[in-house]
């Protein structure tokens, strides 16, 4: 299997707060399901867009803390 054949799987996990965020991987044993954290925890607004209009806010502008967890 060549590298484009390969299934990447991507979970991402939304908290109010950090500590939840960062537990997440160690809670349920991500490491151990063969994922790894992609990237810093970090807070975000997220968007919705649909079509060719504009980005609509999801969660009302709120921010939460985003973490991504791969596996490849």
């Amino acid at each position: 299997m060549n590298d484009s054949e390969k299934k990447i799987e991507r979970i991402t996990v939304l908290a109010k707060e950090f500590t939840p965020a960062a537990m997440e991987f160690h809670r349920k044993n991500m490491s151990e399901k063969g994922y790894r954290m992609e990237d810093r925890i970090v807070p975000r607004k997220f968007q919705m867009i649909d079509g060719p209009g504009n980005a609509s806010d999801l969660f009302n502008g709120e921010e939460y803390y985003s973490v991504t967890f791969v596996k490849e």
